[in-house]
């Protein structure tokens, strides 16, 4: 269960990472706050406060491969803040949000602009060779992929029930068509750790999510 709590003192870490050892910056406590509002909106079924807390505990075993993983840790903050399944510009949205949010709470320009661009990241999943920190997000963000199959199931459910104004087999067709262009690239996983640990496994899961599809 994610502890919102531990999520404040998590956030107030990374954001006094990302402002560095000499800024000053107001109390990180009420952007904590107005972040996990958004994260526990009713329409969320996957996308909640546990699935970012899973992001944040895979940073945290990734982070080694990130150029500066608490940049990466504040995407994560930011990557699903505006989410409404029924429309298609939500990261981009959530990339402006943390524009407008991150100068104010005491994060330069350049950090800024980083963030937004982690986020924006997010709608395709394909970092660059040389781009370790959005290497990371990305894995950290489809590692549920390679969850054991309870986990897996459970997650692949709670996406159906956030896309439930989706008839069935319009959503079947739009699922399986995702996991396709998924299983078609040649690396999900772009960290050695993410390729050694977690590849082989979310494509067993998203190849057998595709069968179950398909009957």
């Amino acid at each position: 269960m994610a502890d919102p709590d531990a999520l404040r003192t998590r956030f107030a870490r990374a954001l006094e990472g990302a402002r560095g050892p000499e800024a000053a910056g107001p109390d990180p406590a009420p952007y904590a706050d107005r972040l996990l509002a958004r994260w526990q909106e009713p329409q969320r079924r996957y996308h909640t406060l546990t699935h970012l807390t899973a992001v944040l505990d895979r940073i945290d075993v990734i982070e080694e491969h990130a150029a500066d993983p608490d940049v990466v840790r504040l995407a994560a903050w930011f990557h699903d803040a505006v989410y409404l399944p029924d429309r298609s510009e939500n990261e981009d949205r959530s990339a402006r949000l943390a524009e407008r949010a991150l100068p104010e709470a005491g994060v330069s320009a350049a950090k800024t602009a980083e963030v937004a661009r982690l986020v924006r990241l997010t709608v395709t999943h394909d970092p660059a060779d040389d781009d370790p920190d959005g290497q990371v997000l990305c894995d950290a963000d489809l590692a549920i992929l390679a969850a054991p199959p309870s986990v897996y199931a459970a997650y692949t459910a709670a996406v159906r029930e956030e896309y439930g104004f989706v008839p069935p087999d319009a959503f079947r067709e739009g699922r399986a068509a995702v996991l396709r262009q998924l299983l078609d690239l040649p690396r999900l996983f772009r960290t050695p750790y993410g390729r050694t640990e977690w590849e082989a496994t979310a494509r067993y899961n998203l190849a057998a999510e595709l069968e179950m599809l398909s009957t």
